[in-house]
C-alpha cells in the first residue's frame, strides 16, 4: 500500500482544470467507500455475493467521464465506478444487492447482471462475451440513425477468450462501427493467470488482426484513462470506427470474496498495492494543492452520509413477495396484436415467395428493421428470399454479415436496446447452434431480468425431405419451445407464413420463425397481396371428424393431409399448430375431447420433442375422455442422412398412416 506521501503515478494532467481532477477523484472515491462498507455487509450476511473492483476504479471512472451521458456504456461485474458516475442513486442500488423490489431486477438477478435504459448503461450476463457483440448492434444504431455517437463495452483478459470476442471485433471493423473495446487485464481470469489464458505480448497486438486501431492504458492513472478515451471518443464520433484498448490493472480482492488470492504471489499483491488510483491520485492532489486535507474529509463524510441514508431506504424496504402471476406476466414484454385483415386481391404464391412478400411488405412498414444474414444482400440468400431487396431498401437494412452467427444475434439484441427491430437469418436452421448461447440467454431472459425487450425474429429455414444431410436439415424447434422467454412460429402454408411473419415482426419479443425448406417451392396457394396478420397461439383446424385428432405442424401437416387423401373415410380432426410457443391448447383439448383419441405427428425425432409434452398435457387435461393412449409419431433417433432411400426411411412421413390405423382400431 501507499506510505509515502509522494504519488507512485505520475500522472499529466496537460490542460484539464481543477474541477475536472476534482470530479474525477471524487467519482473514484464513491465506489471505493461503496465496495467497502458492501465488504463489511458480506460478512454480516446481508449481501450473498461480491465482486470487487477495488483497484480497477481509474477506468470505469475514466472512460464513464469521457463519454456523453447519452452514450451506451456496457460494463462488466467490476465496474461499480461506471454505475455511480452515472448517478445511479445508490438505494436502487443497495436494494438490487438485497434482492429488494426496488433493484433493477425485481430480484430476479444480482450483483451487477442488469441494465438501465434511463442511464444508458447495458448489464452483463455470467457468459461475457455476448455483451460485445450486443454493444456492436447499438453502435450499428448509432450510424444509421446519424447520432455521431460512441459505444464503450468491457470485458476481462479472460473473456478476450471467448469467440464472442473474436466475432464482435470482426464485425466491428468490418461495418466501422463506433465501439470502444474495453479489455480490463487485471491478471487473473478467476485463478488463470494471463500466461495461460493468451500467448501474446499484449492483447492490444490483437487489434492488429481486425484491421483496428489498438491502445495500451495504464488503467490505474485516471488522468490517462480520461484523457485518452476522450480524445479518442471525439475522434470515433467524428470518423467511426471501432478501437480496441487494453487497460493494465489489477484486482486487489479475489474473483469474487469467496473465492480468496491465494493463487497469487505475495510480491505481486504488494507491488499492485503501491498503484492504488484512489490513493495516488488522492496524494497528487494533495501535492499540487489541488484538494486540501479539510475537502478530502468533507468529501468522505458527505459519501459516507449518502450511503448510510441510502442503505436504510433499502433496508426499509418490504421484501419481496413471490407472486406466480407476476412472474408468468413479466416473461414477454405485452404485446397488443393488432389484426389487420387480408384484402380479397389475391396471387398464388410458393411458400417461399409469401414469405419474401411479407418481410418485404414489412420492411416498408417498419422503417427501423434491419435484415442481417450471409449472403442476404445482393446474392438474395441462398434460397433467394431477399433478392432484390438491396435496391429498394439499401445496404444499411440489409446486411450482409461476416459467418458468425452469435454476433449477429447478440447484434439485433443491441438494434432492440437502440429502439430498432431486427431480423436475423439463420442461413440453415442448423447452424443456430453456433448463435445458440445469445438467444437462451440473452434474448430469452432480458425482459424478465430488467424489463428490456428483445425485438428480434431469428428466421430459420429447416428441415429435411432434400438430400441435405445431417448438418442442413435439421428441424430443432425443441432447443427453443423447452426455453421461457422465446415464441416459436412453424407454419404449413404459404397463407399462414406471411401473415404470422409479420406478427412476429411486429411482436417486440423474440420471436424463431421456422421454415420448411422442403414446402418452399413445392407448396402453393391464394395469397392476400397486401399487408396483413396472423394471430399466435390459434391453430387452424384444416379438417373435422369425430374418430381421431391428428396434431400435427411444418411438413407434418402435408403428411398427415396426404395420408387422409389416401384414405377418405377416416373421419379426423386434423390440427396444424402453426405457433409452437404460444400453443393453442384449448383447441387441442377440445378436439381430443370430443373425438377421444389423439395422434401428434412431429419431423423432429422423438425424445424430447414437443410431441412428448402435448401428449402429457393431453393425458393430464383430456384423461378421462381418452378411448385410447396418445400416440406420437416422429423421426429415428439418428442424425439425418443425406442418401434419399435412409432419409425416406428416416422420416416420419412413411410410419405415420400405420399408426393412424393402429390407434382407429384400438
Amino acid at each position: 500500500m501507499l506510505t509515502s506521501s509522494k504519488s507512485n503515478i505520475t500522472y499529466d494532467k496537460k490542460n484539464l482544470d481543477s474541477k475536472i481532477l476534482l470530479q474525477l477523484y471524487a467519482n473514484m472515491l464513491k465506489p471505493r467507500m461503496v465496495e467497502e462498507k458492501m465488504l463489511i455487509l458480506l460478512r454480516q450476511g446481508k449481501i450473498s455475493k461480491w465482486f470487487s473492483g477495488i483497484g480497477q476504479e481509474a477506468i470505469s471512472v475514466g472512460v464513464t467521464m469521457a463519454l456523453n451521458k447519452e452514450e451506451y456504456i456496457l460494463p462488466m461485474h467490476r465496474n461499480l465506478g461506471v454505475f455511480t458516475t452515472r448517478k445511479v442513486p445508490l438505494n436502487r442500488l443497495f436494494s438490487q444487492w438485497q434482492g429488494k423490489a426496488n433493484g433493477f431486477t425485481k430480484g430476479r438477478d444480482r450483483s451487477f447482471h442488469f441494465g438501465t435504459q434511463e442511464y444508458n448503461i447495458v448489464g452483463m450476463i455470467s457468459h461475457l462475451g455476448p455483451q460485445l457483440g450486443v454493444a456492436d448492434g447499438i453502435a450499428l444504431a448509432s450510424v444509421l440513425k446519424h447520432k455521431n455517437q460512441v459505444t464503450a463495452v468491457f470485458t476481462g483478459e479472460g473473456g478476450t477468450s471467448e469467440g464472442d470476442f473474436h466475432e464482435a471485433l470482426n464485425v466491428a471493423s468490418v461495418w466501422h462501427l463506433p465501439v470502444i473495446f474495453c479489455i480490463e487485464n487485471n491478471g487473473y481470469g478467476l485463478s488463470t493467470p494471463t500466461d495461460e489464458q493468451y500467448n501474446c505480448k499484449d492483447l492490444a497486438d490483437r487489434g492488429k488482426g481486425y484491421g483496428m486501431e489498438s491502445f495500451i492504458i495504464d488503467g490505474n492513472n485516471v488522468v490517462d484513462v480520461y484523457s485518452k478515451i476522450s480524445k479518442l471518443a471525439e475522434s470515433i464520433r467524428k470518423r467511426p470506427r471501432p478501437i480496441l484498448v487494453e487497460f493494465k490493472t489489477f484486482r486487489m480482492r479475489g474473483h469474487e470474496e469467496a473465492s480468496g488470492t491465494k493463487y497469487v504471489p505475495e510480491q505481486l499483491m504488494t507491488e499492485w498495492a503501491k498503484k492504488d488510483p484512489v490513493r495516488n491520485f488522492e496524494v497528487y492532489l494533495k501535492e499540487q494543492k489541488i484538494l486540501t486535507e479539510k475537502e478530502d474529509t468533507i468529501l468522505r463524510d458527505n459519501i459516507l452520509n449518502e450511503i448510510n441514508e441510502n442503505l436504510q431506504l433499502a433496508y426499509d424496504e418490504e421484501e419481496i413477495t413471490p407472486n406466480v402471476t407476476n412472474e408468468l406476466n413479466d416473461l414477454f414484454k405485452p404485446f397488443n396484436y393488432q389484426e389487420v385483415n387480408p384484402s380479397s386481391k389475391t396471387n398464388e404464391l410458393r411458400f417461399i415467395d409469401a414469405i419474401s412478400e411479407g418481410l418485404k411488405q414489412s420492411m416498408q412498414r417498419h422503417k427501423d428493421l434491419v435484415i442481417m444474414g450471409q449472403d442476404i444482400a445482393e446474392y438474395g440468400g441462398v434460397f433467394k428470399i431477399t433478392e432484390g431487396f438491396v435496391e429498394e431498401f439499401g445496404n444499411d437494412r440489409v446486411r450482409n454479415t461476416p459467418i458468425c452467427e452469435s454476433a449477429i444475434v447478440e447484434a439485433g439484441m443491441g438494434l432492440s436496446i437502440a429502439g430498432m427491430k431486427a431480423v436475423v437469418e439463420m442461413q440453415f436452421a442448423d447452424f443456430v447452434s453456433s448463435g445458440f448461447n445469445p438467444i437462451v440467454n440473452y434474448l430469452a431472459k432480458s425482459y424478465y431480468r430488467w424489463n428490456q425487450n428483445a425485438d428480434v425474429v431469428v428466421r430459420m429455414p429447416c428441415g429435411a425431405g432434400v438430400a441435405a444431410g445431417p448438418f442442413h436439415s435439421q428441424t430443432n424447434e425443441a432447443w427453443f419451445t423447452k426455453t421461457p422467454g422465446l415464441k416459436v412460429v412453424y407454419p404449413a402454408f404459404p397463407y399462414d407464413a406471411k401473415g404470422l411473419l409479420a406478427t412476429a415482426i411486429n411482436d417486440p419479443n423474440p420471436v424463431l420463425y421456422f421454415e420448411h425448406k422442403a414446402l418452399y417451392r413445392s407448396i402453393r396457394q391464394d395469397v392476400p397481396k397486401d399487408y396483413y396478420t396472423l394471430p399466435f397461439g390459434k391453430a387452424s383446424l384444416l379438417k373435422e371428424g369425430n374418430a381421431v385428432t391428428i396434431i400435427t405442424y411444418g411438413a407434418g401437416v402435408h403428411w398427415a393431409l396426404e395420408a387422409l387423401d389416401k384414405n377418405p373415410d377416416i373421419q379426423a380432426d386434423l390440427l396444424d399448430l402453426r405457433t409452437l410457443q404460444p400453443l393453442d391448447t384449448e383447441a387441442i383439448f377440445n378436439s381430443v375431447r370430443k373425438t377421444g383419441k389423439a395422434i401428434i405427428l412431429q419431423e423432429d425425432s422423438l425424445f424430447g420433442g414437443i410431441a412428448s409434452d402435448i401428449s402429457a398435457l393431453i393425458m393430464e387435461e383430456c384423461f378421462e375422455a381418452l378411448d385410447a393412449p396418445v400416440k406420437r409419431v416422429a423421426s429415428l433417433e439418428t442424425p439425418i442422412p443425406f442418401v434419399k432411400q435412409l432419409e425416406d426411411q428416416y422420416l416420419a412421413k412413411g410410419r405415420f398412416e400405420t399408426v393412424l390405423k393402429e390407434l382407429l382400431e384400438y
